[in-house]
């Protein structure tokens, strides 16, 4: 048996995908017609060794509550449950907290997965390399523009066996353009490495008189990438696999929307026909479009849309590379570009609320306009309103938000 863990956070980390995480936390935001979680608890469910899941953060309980009832109905080949942190312990320090109930059942090895990453979790994969190499643990990685690199944790491997060399989290100069996905597959020898780390950065507290336990530098605080990693890359059954497919972290609110696009992709080559719409002269796919939304036939969506439930979508509105949350509603003759458009907000009619086109292979959210680095994509957030005629471009707005006029470049507060 094979046990998986999803690292969720919790309220006080994942400031940068506000405003939207002001209404719901960032694991439930939905991208490409489900929650960011739902996406590797899918993949977790064509590995049919693993029998339980654990999410691991410290949002309340009841956040999540409502959310596992429904995975246990979607997903029955494995047991589901959250275990909530007593205050925030780092990506190891959770794990190390929890390593009864983690290792209850004796599992024989552990997916370690963070929530807020994009891509198709190539779990099998990784196992058959762990199996095959007979490892301790295995790090899915992928290749990034070298300029990019330096934002990640770079890995240096072997070349002819894949395995880690060096590991270096966002070094300050030029490594390696092969980068840490944040998905890892690990032996439960994981729990006697966090404990060598967690007693070597006690004696570090205790003999550097300018560390403040009570100020963050607990020795219980522990990161996989920092505590962990740097230090395993000493051992020779510590391996990479390597994914070609698509990768992307999903830190800010704006980066929803390229990872939106990249799981829309992802099930248009698939042939997946969970709700996608067919291609017409109106729907350049892949476009989501959830059962309950109202969409006028003379709208032309696409590509890389999703539309939320309850959304309506009036004559003659063009929605490109954007998502569309619940009851939102888009009038006649509108156009929504790289933007989201939030929970019951409502874009009038001849309006524009508009971003700025990016790659989905390009890491950064922001652009420079005038001087000051703004947001690409444009967000409304909860039940904002744009009047009719008014263009809204590379602006973030928060709830309860009018605008009467137009703006560029903006937070609107």
């Amino acid at each position: 048996m094979n046990k998986a863990v999803i690292l969720v956070g919790g309220p006080s980390r994942g400031t940068r995908f506000r405003p939207l995480s002001l209404d719901l936390p960032k694991p439930l935001f939905e991208v490409a017609g489900h929650s960011l979680i739902h996406h590797p608890l899918t993949a977790i469910a064509k590995v049919p060794s693993i029998k339980e899941v654990i999410l691991i953060g410290y949002y309340d309980e009841t956040v999540f509550a409502p959310y596992i009832r429904q995975w246990a109905t979607e997903f029955p080949g494995f047991k589901i449950s959250y275990l909530r942190e007593y205050t925030a312990l780092g990506t190891a320090g959770g794990l190390y907290h929890f390593r009864d109930a983690i290792l209850k059942g004796n599992p024989k090895r552990l997916f370690v997965l963070n929530a807020d990453v994009c891509c198709s979790f190539p779990l099998q994969e990784m196992l058959e390399v762990f199996e095959e190499k007979e490892a301790e643990a295995v790090l899915l990685g992928t290749r990034v523009p070298t300029d990019a690199a330096s934002k990640f944790g770079c890995i240096v491997v072997d070349p002819s066996t894949s395995q880690v060399r060096h590991y270096v989290e966002k070094p300050e100069s030029h490594i390696s353009n092969l980068i840490n996905c944040g998905v890892y597959l690990f032996s439960t020898t994981l729990f006697s490495l966090i404990r060598t780390a967690m007693e070597s950065k006690a004696e570090r507290l205790a003999s550097d008189p300018t560390l403040d336990p009570n100020d963050g530098d607990s020795s219980s605080v522990l990161r996989l990438e920092q505590d962990i990693l740097g230090p395993l890359s000493d051992s020779r059954r510590f391996f990479v696999y390597e994914t070609r497919d698509f990768w992307r972290q999903v830190k800010t609110a704006a980066s929803a929307v390229p990872a939106n696009a990249l799981y829309l992709q992802k099930a248009m080559q698939n042939d997946s026909e969970e709700h996608l719409a067919k291609p017409s002269a109106n729907i350049i796919p892949p476009v989501f479009i959830h059962p309950t939304a109202t969409v006028d036939p003379t709208a032309k969506l696409g590509p890389n849309v999703s539309i939320g439930p309850g959304v309506i979508i009036g004559p003659g509105a063009r929605v490109k590379e954007s998502i569309v949350l619940e009851d939102a509603e888009i009038k006649h003759d509108a156009c929504v570009l790289y933007s989201i458009i939030g929970w019951q907000s409502k874009v009038g009619a001849w309006s524009r609320v508009e971003g700025t086109p990016q790659s989905t292979s390009e890491h950064s959210t922001t652009v420079v306009k005038n001087g000051v680095k703004v947001q690409s994509v444009s967000i409304l957030s909860r039940e904002c309103k744009v009047g009719d005629e008014v263009r809204v471009w590379n602006c973030v707005c928060l709830p309860f938000k009018e605008l009467k006029k137009d703006v560029s470049n903006e937070v609107i507060m």
